[in-house]
């Protein structure tokens, strides 16, 4: 009973959330609009926060898995790393679609005066740690293209990065996680123009520009995307 109410809090403030934004998140005013107690809710939810990083924890988690349920899927398949590439971000593409409100919470502007957890961060490591596989795997495989040339001096990776994909390449790929970075953060950013309207203006066919968009940042790490002809 007790996971039923959190439940229904939670449904209840992602559809506060899309409608009012964050400042419109509320334990009491959930707590009137649910028919319940304000200790009922802060029971669960003690302060705006507390909704905020819940909501935020279930989006990564959601996206994470939809992503990852695409590589299985591809894997199962016999995909090759640059097919699988582009599985799992049409996968993201679709989950932020279908759900525009948790994907600018995670990927959109910070909320003013919110700091979020640690433990947000285990949720948030599951995007990049499926392309972290796929590049990995591509690697492994002989499926990379090495880079016409080297800019970094020194590595700039931190040790925990190095952990999520299991070592430092050796040369001539001793900059791919920082490449892989790149290619992380630019999924996102045209993730961002595509679903929120940022490229309809100019775009003939969103998702094929997607797709392509997929294929261009990928050569950042030196992987072949194949596209549909």
């Amino acid at each position: 009973m007790s996971d039923d109410i959190r439940q229904c809090i939670l449904r209840r403030a992602r559809g506060r959330l899309a409608s009012d934004g964050a400042p419109g998140l509320s334990p009491d005013a959930l707590a009137d609009e649910l028919s319940l107690t304000a200790s009922e809710v802060r029971e669960h939810f003690r302060t705006r926060d507390d909704l905020l990083t819940a909501l935020i924890v279930d989006a990564y988690n959601a996206s994470g898995a939809a992503m990852e349920e695409a590589d299985t899927a591809a894997g199962k398949a016999g995909l090759e790393p640059g097919a699988r590439l582009l599985a799992v971000a049409r996968a993201l593409r679709g989950w932020a679609a279908a759900n525009l409100t948790e994907f600018s919470l995670i990927y959109g502007s910070p909320v003013p005066g919110y700091d979020a957890p640690p433990e947000t961060v285990p949720p948030a490591s599951r995007t990049p740690a499926v392309l972290a596989r796929i590049v990995h795997d591509a690697l492994v495989a002989g499926a990379l293209r090495p880079p016409s040339r080297t800019l970094l001096a020194a590595p700039l990776i931190r040790d925990e990065a190095v952990a999520v994909f299991g070592q430092l390449p050796p040369a001539p790929y001793s900059e791919l996680l920082e490449r892989g970075i790149v290619l992380w953060s630019g999924l996102i950013g045209l993730l961002s123009f595509n679903v929120l309207s940022r490229t309809h203006d100019s775009v003939r066919d969103q998702a094929a520009f997607f797709d392509f968009g997929v294929a261009v940042a990928a050569e950042a790490v030196g992987l072949d995307v194949p596209l549909p002809g």
